[in-house]
């Protein structure tokens, strides 16, 4: 996203409507239930390399 340079004499003000007590329970229900979901998923185990031997003549 690149940034947007304000004209001489124009501000750009950005407000949003305030939330909801609805909207702000729905916000925390779906943030608890993705970080729930995301501790029960199984993490991959690391890959063990393994050293060739080098054989010498």
């Amino acid at each position: 996203m690149g940034h947007i340079k304000e004209p001489k004499g124009i501000d750009f003000i950005i407000s949003s409507d305030p939330l909801t007590d609805n909207a702000r329970k729905e916000i925390s229900d779906f943030i608890r239930n993705y970080k729930s979901e995301s501790k029960n998923k199984k993490q991959k185990p690391e890959t063990i390399k393994k050293k060739a031997k080098v054989l010498h003549s």
